[in-house]
């Protein structure tokens, strides 16, 4: 029964959600066109740089190999930025050591090219096609759009590539990073791909290259889709996709802008020679890649033997045949070759998480935690956060675990999903109003129960609650029930337990809120 309250009130807790709207009018940069602005140019600009180096991880990583290619594109780079409508704007150009063609943008200027999309291109002024189409992109804030219309502040974490081996990181990237996997794998609408063909036309005529070459490449792209060629598909088309109307439009243009400018085909071929020289090495890594997901480490190792005669140089394959080991279970040797490939590109998350995870299988767990921090600080991932959740729980700093499983189980994925369980039996002991709904209902004889559901997936053993009554007119609590004993509530479930009280109406029972007082893990 419910006693009533003599030298004190309970306050009730009412929510109140206070909505307020701020719009800010801008001009758009670009097209010169009113626009609301939420982003402004400094949130940008961090955007850009907080995220660049993670999108970056997750996509293979820099290529470091041809230092003189990335200088190359990083020039044609700097000369469109600096004659586009925001040249103030800190632009940066890399690639990256992925062969699906493939090319992005972020907010702030930071713009990526995969190695494989250089496979494809013939000219310098294709190349600077795409990056002039690239730079409007950041330069237009259709980046920055995105995420004033929430497109990225919700939902599951999508795939990005990032073409793991053994142990598939596909869509294990967690935490701020997660916002980075989303911004480079967005489909931008009809209307920002329009911007961006015509105006980055227009910087390329500015910078001395010829518009034509735009057109050309878009036909090409159309004939390719129509070809369905998969590295296409899954690369540069699934967020550029290419269309006959494009190619009109940019006739169009062309008109408007007049032909004639550098092509820079000879320059071109020069400045790829030594990575497209170093392509069937790729093409056999890419290979016994595909070999290993489909747990043939015999072909996988010949391929990746393979590749190493080609490209000795390579970090990435040297990873690859430590993947291999991994899937063999023989850790001591997977290790040596992830030695190798640290070696040889030591900012590279890869190698690291998996010695993490070869050290930690072995029962080495002080060993493999240096690892997986340094992992971490590259690309956060739900196995890095989770080995170091249970590596810390194992020293019993359950503070630090529970941080680690949190973040670990922000992952869509299996390994997400323990983490998540794993941080629920740390944390519903100390709050377990997070974790267990409550709430007063009445049956048909308007006797009163006190209801718990468990919304997590491990099953809960003894709930604590308490009743409290309040008044309909004032608000306030004016009565409260002994703490009240719940046994055993499943995943998903729900359990109850007789208040000792009678309600005329089903309306009266919302006069009564139950308090998950304390809750213990079913053993």
């Amino acid at each position: 029964m419910l006693k009533k309250y003599s030298s004190f009130w309970l306050k009730a807790s009412w929510a109140v959600f206070l909505s307020v709207t701020i719009t800010a009018c801008g001009t758009n940069p670009v097209t010169k066109k009113k626009e609301i602005q939420f982003v402004s140019e400094a949130k940008e600009i961090e955007i850009g740089k907080q995220n660049y180096s993670p999108a970056r991880q997750s996509q293979g990583g820099d290529y470091i190999i041809d230092p003189e290619l990335t200088a190359y594109v990083q020039g044609i780079g700097k000369r469109l930025g600096a004659v586009s409508d925001r040249p103030e704007l800190p632009y940066e150009f890399v690639v990256l050591n992925d062969s699906v063609p493939n090319a992005w943008a972020m907010p702030g200027g930071k713009i990526a090219f995969n190695r494989g999309l250089l496979y494809e291109l013939n000219s310098e002024a294709e190349l600077a096609a795409v990056m002039g189409h690239e730079i409007v992109h950041a330069a237009a804030r259709h980046g920055a759009k995105s995420v004033e219309r929430g497109v990225f502040l919700q939902g599951a974490m999508i795939a990005v590539g990032i073409g793991a081996q053994n142990t598939d990181y596909a869509n294990l990237v967690v935490g701020a990073s997660q916002l980075g996997a989303q911004l480079i794998s967005s489909k931008y609408g009809r209307d920002a791909e329009s911007e961006s063909d015509y105006y980055g036309m227009k910087y390329m005529k500015k910078a001395g290259y010829d518009p034509a070459a735009a057109v050309t490449l878009q036909e090409t792209f159309v004939r390719l889709s129509a070809n369905k060629e998969s590295n296409w598909l899954t690369g540069l088309f699934a967020s550029h996709p290419p269309s006959p109307e494009r190619v009109a439009a940019n006739k169009v243009t062309l008109e408007k802008l007049g032909t004639g400018g550098e092509m820079g085909k000879e320059t071109y071929a020069q400045k790829v020679a030594k990575v497209k020289a170093t392509q069937p090495a790729y093409k056999a890594y890419d290979d016994a890649v595909k070999a290993l997901k489909k747990g043939d480490t015999a072909t996988a190792t010949s391929l990746a033997q393979k590749a190493i005669v080609g490209e000795p140089r390579e970090a990435r394959f040297q990873e690859l045949l430590g993947d291999i080991a991994l899937t063999q279970k023989k850790p001591q040797e997977a290790l040596a070759y992830y030695d190798k490939a640290i070696k040889m590109q030591p900012d590279y998350f890869k190698p690291h998480v998996q010695s993490g995870i070869a050290l930690f299988n072995m029962g080495k767990k002080a060993e493999a935690e240096p690892y997986l921090k340094r992992a971490n600080e590259l690309l956060p991932t739900a196995p890095g956060h989770a080995l170091l959740g249970d590596i810390a729980e194992s020293r019993g700093e359950t503070d630090l675990a529970l941080q680690h499983y949190q973040i670990a189980a922000s992952s869509n994925s299996e390994i997400g999903k323990q983490a998540g369980e794993h941080a629920v039996r740390i944390d519903l002991p100390r709050n377990p109003s997070k974790y267990i709904r409550s709430g007063a209902q009445a049956d048909n004889s308007g006797n009163l129960f006190a209801v718990v559901e468990n919304v997590t997936s491990v099953p809960v053993g003894r709930v604590q609650v308490r009743v409290v009554k309040y008044d309909a007119k004032t608000g306030r609590a004016i009565a409260q029930s002994q703490p009240m004993i719940i046994n055993g509530v499943q995943p998903g479930k729900r359990n109850q337990v007789a208040v000792g009280e009678k309600v005329k109406t089903p309306q009266e029972a919302q006069l009564y809120r139950v308090v998950v007082e304390a809750a213990e893990l079913a053993k």
